[in-house]
């Protein structure tokens, strides 16, 4: 039997046994030595997924060369055994075989699904020491390791110098840049439109994560219409990222007009507007429509249940969180897991009923997380309970020693309470630790051009203005009976202070910002990094009545809508 008799034999093997046999011929009559009918024999392995003879294989080959060598660290790559990929490449480059472009790619993919960056810098020099960085694929393949790892520099370095840049790579930096800086993913969708580079299904799924991070309306909408002029169709994967982009970018109404269109749904799209209607704390329409879910015959899952209870929580409904609590596995078969619990400690503690939460969080059989002690202990902050918040806390720090957001929950609880001497210590104990708070952050978009605001904040060009607006409209609601809740300035200073620290917050300069350069028919749109303050809640709503404009607030936990001197939370959040 030649080997081109062997080769055909190969491509028609269907199982593992097949392939045995025929590797058991060409050991019989020799042709095992052509090096071609290895590989081959060593690629239909691994594409199998039998890398223990694929191994016993390559172990007895007489020779190797690099094709051999790739083929095994793919395989070991592709089946997820990270350690004898590894292992596999530092054999190939102790015995002096050169990697080419395809056993680069393939270990730095292993680098990148085991978010290895140290590993990943290893592979990059060892294609700079070979000369294979002008090579696409291994250029490509180390851009996107780096990119998912989120060291975004690198991987931007690597892509500016590459020579030629396809719809994947740029797919791949806007997806970087919308897990850490949604508006630099952005900037880089622009240049590739610029370049004449046209994006692909994939790419707007990409794009469409971007703004809803972001909450940018006006982006928001370009890519909607660049979507419908282009004619792709809302299927489940597009159709579901664009509910959740309007959701977060304040429009529920956007959001379930996608959902309407949607010729199909399944059950993660479903979830999604349940979540968006969670998100601006429209309860009784997220359970309206797991409801008609239930009744199109869609069986919810554990995502579900979360934006279901998240809802509940946000909303203020109790009694109903409660019960979808309690029949999840029972008329479902859906087990509830730590997310869930988290929902439910936050609904009971938000309600003051603290006794519950913290009996649920001692019972619960499943191994708990930071997630659902920062729910009991932002409980501890509404209802000021220092005692929980402490034991709260205590466990939370067990878990998160380096997390700073821990040490500044718990500092502003005691601040709130006056007990100074309590927050100089957590204070410290950030110090000794070298953690920084996370400072808080204000964006509000206007003429296609996002804004950034930090209290205090002097550096937009049109501060003196913001200032004047500012100070005129503080003037107007203490005339109509605003006085400012200093309980808010968490730091011992004297009242008179206090104010002006609270006068300068970041979303108050935002919306001075928006009163000067937003039409009076349009709302306000902000986004924060950081939990709106009471004293900017109570703000935003008398300038809603005051000013009779229209102001969305999006903060880290949820959406509020402003209008007439209300807000869409109830005052619950």
């Amino acid at each position: 039997m030649g080997h081109e008799s062997c080769i055909s034999l190969l491509y028609q093997c269907r199982n593992l046994f097949h392939i045995r046999q025929v590797h058991a011929h060409t050991v019989v009559n020799g042709t095992f030595h052509d090096l071609v009918v290895a590989n081959k024999l060593l690629y239909t392995y691994a594409l199998h997924r039998a890398m223990d003879d694929a191994h016993y294989l390559f172990d007895g080959m007489t020779m190797r060369d690099p094709t051999s060598c790739s083929i095994m660290v793919g395989g070991f790559a592709k089946l997820g055994d990270y350690a004898s990929c590894y292992a596999m490449f530092r054999e190939v480059l102790r015995r002096g075989v050169a990697p080419d472009n395809y056993t680069l790619p393939a270990v730095t993919r292993t680098c990148r699904d085991r978010k290895d960056v140290r590993m990943g810098r290893v592979i990059h020099d060892v294609g700079l020491k070979h000369g294979l960085l002008l090579d696409h694929f291994v250029c490509a393949s180390l851009v996107d390791m780096y990119a998912k790892c989120l060291v975004v520099e690198d991987a931007q370095m690597l892509f500016d110098r590459m020579l030629s840049k396809d719809l994947v790579t740029w797919t791949v930096m806007i997806g970087a840049y919308a897990d850490c800086n949604a508006y630099e993913s952005l900037i880089f969708f622009d240049r590739m439109m610029e370049e004449g580079v046209v994006p692909d299904k994939i790419a707007m799924v990409t794009v469409v994560n971007a703004c809803a991070k972001l909450g940018a309306m006006h982006r928001a909408r370009f890519v909607s219409e660049y979507i419908s002029r282009k004619g792709f169709s809302l299927d489940v994967i597009l159709g579901t990222a664009m509910i959740d982009m309007y959701a977060k970018c304040g429009s529920v109404e956007c959001a379930r007009d996608v959902f309407d269109r949607m010729k199909e749904k399944n059950v993660i799209s479903w979830s999604a507007m349940i979540a968006a209607y969670g998100y601006h704390g429209r309860g009784k329409e997220a359970l309206d429509l797991f409801h008609m879910m239930l009744s199109c015959g869609i069986l919810p899952n554990r995502v579900t249940f979360v934006s279901l209870l998240y809802a509940c929580s946000h909303a203020g409904l109790i009694e109903e969180g409660l019960r979808f609590f309690d029949v999840m596995w029972e008329e479902h078969a859906v087990r509830p897991d730590v997310k869930h619990y988290t929902c439910m400690v936050d609904l009971l503690g938000r309600a003051g009923r603290l006794d519950e939460a913290l009996k649920m969080i001692e019972t619960m059989t499943v191994e708990k997380d930071e997630r659902l002690w920062s729910a009991l202990l932002g409980a501890c902050r509404i209802h000021k309970d220092m005692k929980l918040a402490e034991k709260a806390a205590s466990s939370l720090l067990e878990l998160q020693p380096q997390n700073a957001g821990h040490y500044v929950l718990l500092s502003n609880i005691f601040a709130k309470a006056g007990k100074w001497e309590k927050v100089a210590k957590f204070r410290d104990m950030m110090t000794q630790r070298k953690l920084k708070k996370v400072p808080g952050w204000t964006w509000i978009e206007v003429d296609n051009k996002t804004y950034q605001f930090s209290v205090g904040d002097r550096t937009h060009p049109q501060s003196k203005e913001i200032y004047e607006m500012l100070m005129s409209v503080i003037k107007k609601l203490e005339l109509a009976g605003y006085v400012p809740d200093t309980d808010f300035v968490l730091h011992d200073v004297e009242e008179e202070v206090k104010q002006q620290m609270l006068y300068t917050h970041s979303e108050k300069l935002a919306i001075a910002f928006g009163l000067i350069a937003i039409p009076e028919e349009d709302p306000i749109r902000i986004s924060k990094n950081l939990r709106v303050c009471g004293d900017c809640h109570t703000f935003s709503k008398m300038v809603s009545a005051i000013m009779r404009r229209s102001i969305i607030v999006r903060d880290a936990n949820r959406f509020h809508h402003f209008s007439e001197g209300t807000c869409s939370c109830g005052d619950y959040w």
